[in-house]
């Protein structure tokens, strides 16, 4: 476990006011207008980032039926895309370290939009599944770049709520994915509406030039690499596997697989096991799904309030029990669809709450010269070794339910993430500093 001189910063800021206002909304009256500008930003990036990564879970019915193909290889383009991530991820972190966390937000933005947009042209499975996997590097890289950069913007005092509070974006993203299923499935023929849906995820690419005009380069950032590159001693990619970070960068890698692969196996398969073995039609699931992304959204904030105010880990454990139960429940028990419809908001609350404590956790681990390396590869991990869940539950559904299928991986994962969050420090008011 990485002592506390060997993380930047201090438990408590020299000079800081208490937190007077610890309400989940306090932190936004006294933001600067730098921290506004980057808050909004980042909010907007996560949002249309969940909107194209849920796209493909969405059209996925579609995509089996129109070409042919079983649930496993349908759910191996899943699985490509969230692998490919991993490594986007890496290299996005370590570039945001060497060039900057705005600029490399800006390139893989730019990066994953335009390769939704060629998903829509696919003739075949073989392309969709190489534009997924180069989509996935961008997708990768915008998280480790945004997560980095709200960290650093962000005071210590308010970086859980921040951080949190823009996590739930991701939910508004999930959201628009799903009433753009709803209008588009509508009023198109399905082999159309699911190009319609791929193209509306190039959106994002807008956001670049928001980021351009108004967004800065955190200070404690552009400070640090300044005195790296005045001694000539620019951060090496395998450093984040050195010395007493070693076992921080191991552990958090676990916590990260463990909350990730139980969300992607739950989330990435729930729409097809509504219209499947609960047999609701595509439309007629929006509303299942409605209950499922409102208590994410819920939870997001939730969890981005109950990060500041009882820490990280505790936010991790806490929602880790609660996800292992309410999966249990939803998947096992004999429920009429009325009742599995209000268990989707506890569902979402859960599975998706602790992500408000995930950015900042990570920052809060690393020295700013290898916190966009450390926060990338150990997220990005997380999100290649979770990758494989997709793929696992629909091989698995092949010779079980999709539900006990969707139950053995999301436990499982959830397990893991509880046993690893609890091997780590808590890091909740850590102050940010420039390495010397």
């Amino acid at each position: 476990m990485v002592s506390t001189s060997s993380m930047t910063g201090s438990a408590i800021a020299p000079g800081t006011a208490p937190i007077e206002d610890t309400s989940l909304t306090g932190f936004y009256r006294d933001m600067t207008a730098p921290e506004r500008r980057t808050f909004w930003a980042c909010a907007a990036g996560w949002a249309l980032d969940g909107m194209d990564f849920m796209i493909y879970p969405l059209v996925i019915g579609t995509i089996i039926k129109l070409w042919n193909v079983d649930a496993g290889t349908a759910g191996l383009a899943g699985t490509v895309t969230l692998l490919a991530s991993a490594f986007g991820g890496w290299g996005a972190g370590f570039l945001a370290d060497r060039i900057g966390r705005v600029r490399t937000l800006q390139l893989t933005i730019l990066w994953f939009s335009f390769f939704s947009l060629l998903c829509a042209f696919a003739q075949n499975f073989d392309q969709l599944l190489i534009c997924r996997a180069l989509l996935g590097l961008g997708f990768g890289g915008e998280w480790a770049a945004g997560a980095v950069l709200m960290g650093e913007t962000i005071r210590a005092q308010y970086r859980g709520r921040a951080v949190g509070s823009v996590q739930s974006g991701w939910a508004i993203g999930w959201g628009l994915a799903v009433i753009a299923q709803a209008a588009l499935f509508s009023y198109l023929p399905a082999d159309q509406a699911w190009r319609w849906m791929f193209a509306i995820g190039a959106l994002p690419a807008l956001l670049v030039f928001y980021l351009r005009a108004y967004v800065e380069e955190p200070p404690v950032a552009a400070e640090t690499r300044a005195r790296a590159a005045a001694k000539g001693d620019n951060p090496s990619i395998g450093e984040i596997f050195s010395g007493s970070i070693l076992k921080t960068t191991v552990l958090a890698s676990l916590v990260a697989t463990g909350c990730q692969g139980g969300y992607y196996a739950i989330t990435f398969w729930v729409p097809r096991f509504l219209t499947t073995e609960r047999k609701l039609s595509i439309v007629s699931s929006t509303g299942y799904l409605a209950a499922l992304i409102i208590g994410s959204f819920v939870g997001y904030l939730v969890g981005a309030w109950f990060a500041d105010r009882y820490g990280r880990r505790n936010l991790f454990l806490v929602f880790s029990v609660g996800a292992i139960a309410v999966v249990m429940a939803y998947t096992q028990l004999p429920l009429s669809n009325e009742i599995l419809w209000v268990l989707g908001f506890p569902l979402g609350f859960f599975a998706s709450g602790y992500f408000s404590g995930m950015g900042a956790f990570l920052t809060e681990l690393y020295p700013t010269r290898l916190r966009g390396s450390g926060q990338g590869f150990c997220y990005n991990f997380g999100r290649g070794i979770g990758a494989l869940f997709p793929f696992l539950v629909g091989t698995l559904s092949q010779t079980t339910t999709l539900a006990n299928a969707i139950c053995i991986f999301a436990v499982g994962a959830y397990a893991l993430f509880f046993i690893a969050a609890y091997a780590l420090p808590e890091t909740r008011g850590k102050v940010l500093q420039a390495d010397a």
